[in-house]
């Protein structure tokens, strides 16, 4: 028996009408959550011609921040906007490592703070039992071209 077609049509075309809705609902929520993914506190660096670090790391780094008032600061804190402690921050940054000895310790320190107060941060890093303390550094600008040559 064939089956007659009354007056319908198959309909050839998608409606893509959900899929821009759902585009648009994601497109805001990651311009929502983009400046919430720095970590650390805001510091001024220094500039370097440094390689970055390799993207592979299978957890985010530790980050210990030192501002210019000598504070520490630590990324993995439950408030890591709040000033702590060396006591604090060497039980953190221990129990951290302790979790997962192959995480990447990086230090990011004020261009003004005194080196001194830098070489305090990394040895009690080192104490807590990182073996390898990185520096964060910003990227130098690109040289200026002269217009003449």
């Amino acid at each position: 028996m064939a089956q007659v077609s009354r007056g319908r049509r198959l309909m050839g075309e998608i409606n893509v009408v959900p899929y821009i809705d759902v585009m648009l609902v994601l497109l805001i929520i990651f311009m929502i959550t983009a400046p919430l993914l720095t970590q650390g506190v805001k510091v001024n660096l220094p500039k370097a011609h440094a390689e970055p670090l390799p993207a592979n790391q299978a957890k985010d780094p530790v980050v210990l921040s030192v501002d210019a008032q000598g504070q520490l600061f630590l990324n993995i804190a439950s408030d890591p906007h709040a000033a702590l402690d060396s006591d604090a921050v060497l039980g953190q940054v221990t129990a951290a490592l302790q979790a997962a000895p192959e995480r990447a310790v990086i230090v990011k320190a004020d261009k003004s703070v005194s080196y001194g107060v830098v070489m305090q941060a990394m040895v009690l890093l080192q104490r807590a039992g990182a073996s390898k303390v990185g520096m964060a550094t910003d990227p130098l600008p690109p040289p200026q071209s002269r217009a003449g040559s």
